[in-house]
């Protein structure tokens, strides 16, 4: 797949002393320090770009979870992918405002 591809992530992760939240949020900052294109919505965060950055960027939010004291983690992918490239915006644009 050398086309650009949108892939959702949810990573739900389980703590017996840290709060969800904080542990997704080390999760959305290594997703925001990739230089991918990227939305956060209440319940995944869709990330454009390769197959395979994005699928390093899965890797590293994973760990990152696991770094700042994740006990397990629950992680969902939804994969967009076409022959030609898929944009975040082709979906969103007539709902920004």
């Amino acid at each position: 797949m050398q086309n650009t591809v949108n892939i959702a992530l949810q990573i739900l992760p389980a703590s017996k002393d840290k709060h969800p939240y904080t542990l997704v949020d080390e999760a959305i900052s290594i997703i925001e320090n990739s230089g991918l294109k990227y939305r956060v919505t209440p319940f995944e965060t869709v990330m454009e770009g390769s197959y395979d950055e994005i699928m390093e960027v899965v890797k590293k939010a994973q760990e990152a979870c696991y770094a700042a004291g994740a006990d397990s983690l629950m992680t969902y992918l939804k994969i967009q992918s076409a022959k030609t490239d898929v944009c975040i915006e082709d979906k969103m644009e007539k709902y920004d405002i």
